[in-house]
């Protein structure tokens, strides 16, 4: 075994959801299998969908990361690649590898390293496809693992993130899965995504909790993907006032929080002060009554909010 030292660690993005929690593990493990000693962790506790994932596939939980990683570690980040989303001290470690499915944002290393992005729904498809081009066997655990990143990220195909190599990636790792009716676990993910029962107003703001720069501004846009959007919505003046807070804390210029309806497929986002509501307005063109504005069916944070917010800040910078 080699020193441990030379262990390539693996990590999602914070405020993890399943798609990087089961990317970490399942990219350590192909790490593994190429010979390369790796090892996941999570940059933050599990969401229910994430435990409900990994208790069917059988499969432990990543360690938390901890504070004390050595200077010069290598990194692999799989599913983010902005270093506001990634473990403390980023740039003070060596990114070798990335695996994301997001836009390209501040990552900069001082040596040739290994990227794979593609404009695809989920980190599953494309670690799919790494596994594949490399003539490895997908058990059944790690089959389990991939097909429920994919169909918890692109909503079971409802997201207009979703592309053919995610429903033909789906396809394929279906029977090796061996989960008999796809449309009923969709359903038992969402269920569980939706159960947020005991959960703080705090705790589901910052469950899928994402910050992106725009031009010199400091922004968040969480988002509660759900079948229940009635449960969340009767805890609105709870979550407004929990946001202004958040953005305090956060020391942010503008904090959204999208209710996204799984089945609607409808985005009901809150406002919690005049600086989101002005931005909101102009750059989605929609009105807002009573801290909430209508988003319709721009349901996706990756896709369709935060292109139109740097459009925004973009066009008023010129």
């Amino acid at each position: 075994m080699t020193d441990k030292t030379d262990q390539i660690i693996v990590v999602g993005h914070r405020n993890p959801d399943t798609d990087a929690i089961t990317a970490a593990l399942v990219y350590a493990d192909f790490l593994r299998r190429m010979n390369v000693n790796a090892k996941a962790y999570r940059l933050g506790d599990l969401n229910n969908e994430t435990k409900f994932v990994l208790q069917t596939a059988g499969v432990e939980q990543p360690d938390m990361i901890p504070d004390n990683i050595p200077e010069g570690t290598q990194v692999a980040l799989v599913d983010h690649n902005e270093s506001q989303q990634s473990m403390k001290d980023l740039k003070k470690m060596r990114v070798s590898h990335v695996v994301d499915h997001h836009k390209l944002g501040d990552l900069t290393t001082s040596e040739p390293v290994y990227l794979r992005f593609e404009p695809v729904g989920c980190t599953g498809t494309i670690l799919t496809k790494i596994f594949r081009e490399n003539h490895l066997d997908i058990d059944q655990k790690t089959a389990t693992l991939l097909l429920s990143a994919i169909l918890s990220d692109t909503l079971h195909f409802r997201s207009p993130t979703t592309t053919e190599d995610d429903k033909k990636v789906v396809e394929y790792l279906h029977p090796l899965a061996k989960i008999d009716d796809i449309q009923a676990y969709a359903g038992k993910l969402f269920e569980a995504k939706s159960d947020l029962t005991g959960f703080s107003a705090s705790q589901i703001l910052l469950l899928d909790f994402k910050t992106f720069p725009f031009q010199n501004e400091h922004w968040a846009v969480g988002t509660a993907e759900t079948c229940n959007t009635d449960k969340i919505l009767e805890r609105k003046d709870e979550f407004l006032k929990e946001m202004v807070e958040e953005k305090k804390k956060h020391k942010l210029n503008g904090f959204l929080f999208c209710v996204v309806d799984i089945l609607k497929e409808k985005n009901l986002t809150l406002i919690p002060t005049e600086d989101e509501d002005k931005v909101v307005r102009q750059a989605f063109k929609v009105d807002i009554k009573d801290g909430i504005a209508d988003l319709g069916s721009n349901i996706s944070r990756k896709k369709q909010i935060v292109p139109t917010l740097e459009a925004y800040f973009n066009g008023k910078n010129k």
